[in-house]
């Protein structure tokens, strides 16, 4: 009755099927790059261990060291954070959610979906949420892989991960990805334009980046981070300290309200004008 159920209400889920069903090719795509880079990067951890690269950080200047997070670099947990979680796959996390989130409405109103979509008895509101619902799935989905492709080289790379701190980790780049996502969601939503949508993502991302960097060089900038969505996921190093419940409710919560700002907009605005 359950499984019948839980059919039943995917079937009456149109938007989200639809998107599902269009961007698992996509999905496929971004695993397999990330795929790539951990398996570049993770199995190295073990020649890192040396008293060379130890010098070389010490010879590296202090700000540079914490702009780049190597401030840990010679632990596992570290190491995954610097080289993974939070440069490399910070970037295609950030670029995949932007570009999805761009697209479900601000990219469907440009190309006409949206307006078509509508016509076919889907309320406005109902579209947002089966889009924003969808975003979400995507990167669950992408979370995951990621949790298995990383814990799949903790062995052979020697890196000593905590599985449920992976987890923590992982959800953290999830909300990430998922909060830069929905501002592009939002500024679709508000604009109808994609463009718009990639470059106030990308702007958060970037910013958020930035910020971070900022507070971690100066002591009166340091304030900045309590802005930084970078931080509110990796500021209290979830890879090695396990979930951090502030940083969570910061990222999921606040995409939530954006979701919430993009559904509010698609209800109001005149998509025909």
């Amino acid at each position: 009755m359950t499984a019948t159920h839980a059919s039943h209400t995917i079937a009456t889920l149109p938007v989200l099927r639809r998107w599902l069903s269009d961007g698992w090719r996509g999905l496929i795509g971004w695993s397999i790059g990330i795929a790539a880079i951990v398996a570049l990067y993770l199995p190295l951890y073990p020649s890192m261990k040396s008293p060379e690269l130890l010098s070389l950080l010490d010879s590296l200047p202090p700000e540079l060291v914490r702009t780049i997070g190597y401030e840990d670099i010679t632990s596992g947990a570290g190491y995954t954070q610097a080289t993974f979680f939070g440069l490399i796959g910070f970037v295609l996390v950030s670029i995949a959610a932007i570009s999805w989130g761009a697209a479900f409405i601000g990219g469907a109103e440009e190309s006409g979906r949206l307006e078509l979509t509508l016509a076919h008895a889907v309320g406005r509101v109902r579209y947002a949420l089966e889009s924003a619902l969808a975003l979400l799935v995507r990167l669950l989905a992408l979370g995951a892989v990621t949790w298995l492709l990383v814990w799949a080289m903790n062995g052979p790379g020697e890196l000593d991960l905590v599985p449920v701190n992976l987890i923590a980790g992982t959800a953290a780049w999830v909300g990430l990805g998922l909060f830069s996502g929905a501002a592009a969601f939002a500024a679709g939503a508000l604009t109808g334009r994609r463009l718009w949508g990639v470059g106030v993502g990308a702007g958060v991302a970037v910013i958020g980046y930035v910020l971070e960097a900022l507070g971690n060089n100066a002591e009166d900038l340091e304030w900045l981070k309590g802005f930084s969505p970078f931080h509110w996921a990796f500021g209290e190093a979830p890879l090695a300290n396990g979930f951090d419940g502030s940083g969570l409710a910061l990222l999921w919560g606040g995409s939530a309200v954006l979701v919430a700002l993009a559904t509010a907009a698609l209800s109001r605005r005149d998509i025909l004008g």
